[in-house]
């Protein structure tokens, strides 16, 4: 495990070096990094610059082989640059002019008209929770009256599909697709409604982008105070896609309260703020433990890390989701906990949250 960590610092260490020709940031602390693995002795990375030449797409695809390859222990290097329109990447702020990010109208924003509210839930990395606490979430919100949606937007990795429950999708003659009501009134939509369970979604850019823009355009979600977006881990295409297409209400981040979560909870923040896209706060999940029997509270991942980012980045801290068996089981049966233990202190803490989100957003 500390061997994992080691390379990734490393890795990403080599990448610090290397900068975007255009703006002349680093491409780690640039934001220009859109996927990053190390597989035993093999390193995977794409990065994407914005309005780069052919020519300077390679020189950094090169530094990029010359900078990991000096790692020891590594043996291969699959390295990718993708060259995205200008407007596209991540771009520094100009004295008087727009921010990073910002356009005056989402492309996406006329055929969601009916949809009060877009928050996205986000995280810096895999493995928080982040898809159960969107769930959770919605179905809280829907419990207190509100018409609530949920997207699934891990087209690689989706599992609402199993969480939510429910049956599969409706499509009428002109190609339009009615997302699953679910019991608990929630709206839902997955790639894994429309694609089989064992079948891997093996595409590259356009056709992700395309098969998630169909969320928006061919999907008729009616009218909704709030559509829950649950975004895959980092701050790949999807997430800056939507921020760049769809007018936000807000976005969510959620992590755990051990640091190396928090470093990667930072980097989403810090992407959905160059996107000017308001943060509404940050969920510490899987907070602490309380042992039914004496009641002993013990802090399994660290105690107050989420609060003290929070605090530190100026955003609001909404509060601490407990660890719960029945989170896990809810989840693999489609019942989740909001609705199979409502009274249970998980549950208590969803219904909470979604009342401070509720709160803000009006």
């Amino acid at each position: 495990m500390t061997e994992m960590r080691l390379s990734h610092y490393a890795v990403r260490e080599a990448l610090r070096q290397i900068k975007d020709p255009i703006t002349g940031r680093n491409l780690e602390d640039g934001g220009f990094i859109r996927q990053l693995e190390i597989d035993r002795a093999t390193v995977r990375v794409l990065v994407t610059l914005a309005g780069a030449s052919p020519a300077a797409a390679k020189e950094v695809e090169d530094r990029i082989r010359e900078g990991i390859g000096k790692i020891e222990g590594v043996e291969e290097i699959q390295a990718e640059v993708r060259i995205l329109p200008a407007q596209s990447g991540p771009q520094l702020p100009q004295a008087g002019g727009p921010q990073v990010g910002s356009q005056a109208a989402p492309a996406w924003a006329d055929r969601i008209k009916e949809i009060r509210h877009v928050i996205a839930v986000a995280s810096g990395k895999g493995g928080v929770g982040k898809s159960t606490v969107a769930a959770n979430l919605a179905i809280a919100l829907a419990r207190q009256g509100r018409a609530v949606g949920l997207l699934d937007g891990d087209i690689y990795g989706p599992s609402q599909q199993m969480m939510m429950g429910g049956g599969q999708p409706l499509a009428d003659q002109s190609g339009k697709i009615y997302p699953v009501e679910t019991e608990t009134g929630v709206k839902v939509i997955s790639i894994g409604h429309i694609i089989d369970a064992d079948q891997p979604v093996i595409w590259r850019g356009p056709l992700l982008m395309k098969a998630f823009e169909q969320f928006f355009s061919d999907v008729v979600w009616g009218k909704l105070d709030e559509l829950i977006v649950d975004l895959p881990p980092g701050t790949g295409d999807i997430a800056i896609t939507l921020c760049q297409n769809v007018p936000m209400t807000g976005a969510i981040i959620v992590t755990t309260p051990q640091d190396v979560a928090l470093i990667d909870a930072r980097k989403g923040l810090a992407m959905f703020k160059k996107m000017d896209v308001p943060v509404l706060g940050i969920i510490e999940n899987m907070s602490f433990y309380e042992c039914p029997s004496c009641h002993h509270v013990e802090h399994i991942f660290g105690k107050g890390g989420g609060e003290r980012s929070a605090t530190e980045l100026g955003v609001p801290f909404l509060g601490g989701v407990p660890i719960d068996p029945a989170i896990v089981t809810g989840g693999d049966t489609g019942k989740p906990i909001v609705t199979e233990k409502p009274d249970s202190a998980a549950a208590r803490a969803f219904n909470d949250l979604a009342s401070k989100i509720a709160e803000q957003v009006g």
